[in-house]
């Protein structure tokens, strides 16, 4: 009887695996490195819908990669069968083939396997080039990858996403200080109490304009299956209308029970405002008709150079346009499931982006979000990821380079970078990462948890968002895995040290 194998070439070698084994051969898909990985896992990918962990042969053989031009233009990946999918990436494919039992040679197997190889057996074949007697090396798979992995707990991810939320939680309670989302209008600096902010989004590229509708009303954008009306943050603050460069965000809210999307210029900052800084618009002001009467608010950062005006989502709107949107009732996304706040199974994440990567932080465990400081002391004989520290409204914050935390090479353009600092149950640090993209919300039961291809090093991924339609697989960090054992010892001295200086 005979068996069925699929030939490959991978480093020179020839190589077969059991047609049993194999799902489908695809083209190698765009894939979302993870940070740290071992060196057989070259990151995720979306396959229909689905996460699933891409491995590279050559890693799990212990050579090199090939050149990233040439995998992308001759690689191919084999999906694997099996209760949990994993892409195998090799160099090129060679032909399925039928081989006789007695053909087969196993008990010389571990004779032939060379360093790093795992085999069941080898056969000979005729190569495509017509050349015989080439030996086929029977690849055994399986123990390849629980060699190079560590399994772990699936279950592990969403319990730790869900407590790094309460812990969150907890921490801001007993924060007397109220975190805003800022973002640019016509050149001025405005915020939304994050409370009143579901998410903030990419602007789409096409907007569905309505008829006769007015200017500020930019039209309707699909949004989490259903539509969202768009308007323009600049018309409903009686700005004129600008040109739009691209760097353009959605604020989606929920006003009047109805979803809203407020078009900005730009996303700035999240940052905690202190509410002794924070004061209501003088009565002159609000009495006024034009874009002053919107205004809940100012806040006074700096020592007062800094000047946010607070936005309250009911107060941009007329009353009539208020009635309309009540009497609209509540727009209900993801197939008339309820997507307000107030649902316990909701997560928010600020995304960052590191390269071409994105990844997310629970939005309870983000403090705030700021420009990198152009001042920012060095400490001596300190580890490669402590960047040093900075004098963050007078409070001593150590300063990690996310890039150097992750191996990754400097940025070549710094204007972007942003500093997010980050607070877990024993440490507050700054984050520098590459840009801070959006606020992205999404349901408990969307958040898939990370595969099982990893190792102690890479823990500090605890879920997957994969945002399909965009072509988008967002990686969930969790903020107490950022750092190792031994930096987290670092920091607690540190920290020691700065309390002792501060008394």
């Amino acid at each position: 009887m005979a068996e069925r194998f699929l030939t490959l070439r991978t480093n020179g070698e020839l190589y077969a695996l059991g047609a049993a084994e194999i799902a489908e051969v695809i083209r190698l898909p765009s894939v979302a490195r993870v940070p740290q990985a071992p060196k057989g896992l070259l990151g995720l990918a979306n396959l229909r819908g689905t996460v699933l962990p891409v491995a590279g042969l050559r890693g799990l053989l212990g050579v090199s990669e090939a050149a990233e031009t040439e995998s992308a233009a001759a690689s191919r990946a084999i999906v694997l069968d099996g209760a949990a999918p994993v892409a195998l990436v090799v160099d090129a494919i060679g032909a399925l083939v039928s081989v006789e039992h007695d053909q087969i040679e196993t008990r010389q197997a571990d004779l032939a396997a060379k360093p790093g190889e795992r085999l069941k057996g080898a056969f000979a074949t005729t190569t495509a080039a017509g050349d015989k007697g080439a030996v086929a090396k029977i690849l055994d798979i399986g123990a390849l990858i629980a060699g190079a992995f560590v399994q772990q707990d699936r279950a592990r991810p969403r319990q730790s996403l869900a407590e790094s939320a309460g812990r969150g939680k907890r921490e801001e309670a007993a924060d007397d200080r109220q975190r805003l989302v800022s973002f640019d209008v016509a050149g001025q600096e405005y915020a939304f109490p994050l409370e009143s902010v579901l998410e903030v989004v990419d602007a789409p590229e096409t907007l569905a304009a309505l008829p006769s509708s007015e200017e500020l009303v930019l039209g309707v954008t699909p949004y989490r299956n259903t539509l969202l009306p768009l308007l323009s943050l600049r018309g409903l603050l009686g700005f004129a209308q600008g040109t739009r460069n691209g760097r353009e965000k959605v604020v989606v809210a929920r006003v009047g029970g109805a979803l809203v999307g407020l078009l900005a210029d730009r996303m700035r900052t999240i940052f905690p405002a202190d509410a002794r800084l924070i004061e209501k618009i003088p009565p002159v002001l609000a009495a006024r008709a034009g874009g002053e009467s919107k205004i809940a608010a100012i806040y006074r950062g700096d020592g007062g150079r800094r000047l946010v005006s607070l936005l309250s989502p009911e107060q941009l709107f007329r009353e009539d346009v208020m009635q309309r949107l009540k009497a609209g009732g509540v727009s209900t996304p993801e197939g008339g499931k309820d997507t307000g706040r107030g649902s316990a199974e909701e997560r928010q994440f600020v995304v960052f982006r590191l390269g071409e990567d994105e990844f997310g932080l629970p939005i309870e465990a983000v403090h705030e979000v700021a420009r990198v400081p152009d001042q920012i002391t060095r400490l001596p004989k300190a580890p490669k990821f402590l960047e040093g520290v900075v004098n963050l409204r007078g409070d001593v914050l150590p300063v990690v380079d996310q890039r150097r935390r992750f191996d990754m090479p400097p940025l070549e353009e710094q204007d972007g970078r942003r500093l997010v600092v980050v607070r877990t149950e024993r440490h507050r640090a700054g984050l520098i990462v590459d840009s801070v993209s959006e606020v992205l919300r999404c349901p408990a039961g969307d958040i898939e948890p990370a595969p099982d291809l990893a190792n102690e090093s890479v823990r500090l991924v605890h879920g997957v968002v994969n945002l399909e339609k965009a072509g988008r697989i967002v990686l969930l960090l969790d903020p107490a895995e950022l750092l190792t054992r031994a930096e987290r010892g670092l920091l607690d001295a540190f920290q020691a040290k700065t309390s002792r200086v501060g008394q």
